[in-house]
């Protein structure tokens, strides 16, 4: 079966950081594009990040620019997004998804739109407060 699990969220004060851990289950990593979304109460999914199959190509929203960073370590099957000096407004549950269609991972640069992404974490719930 294929999966992917997220984890490494938490309750953080503002200005504090986290490491996000996407690992997959069942499958290799190796051939797939991946991306972070994250939903807010009330909010639809938005996309967060998002990093290419070789690792040379990552994408990130406005939002979150200069903030978070997005890699991936293929020989542990693992994606990770280190999200630092967060913020009230990054509080949402974070999920990562990936696809291996030839017209997402050749693209140039990694969509973050979920529409292009296939296998989906459960979630991680990421929580910032004082």
């Amino acid at each position: 079966q294929l999966r992917l699990v997220d984890s490494g969220g938490g309750l953080v004060q503002p200005g504090g950081s986290l490491r996000l851990s996407c690992a997959a289950s069942g499958f290799t990593l190796d051939d797939y594009g991946i991306g972070w979304f994250r939903q807010a109460p009330g909010k639809e999914r938005e996309g967060v990040s998002c990093i290419s199959v070789s690792g040379d190509s990552t994408n990130y929203a406005d939002s979150v620019k200069g903030r978070f960073t997005v890699s991936r370590d293929n020989a542990k099957n693992t994606v990770y997004l280190q999200v630092n000096s967060l913020k009230p407004e990054d509080t949402a549950v974070y999920y990562c998804a990936a696809t291996n269609k030839a017209r997402v991972t050749l693209q140039a640069i990694c969509p973050m739109h979920l529409s292009n992404y296939d296998l989906w974490g459960q979630g991680t719930q990421v929580t910032v407060s004082s």
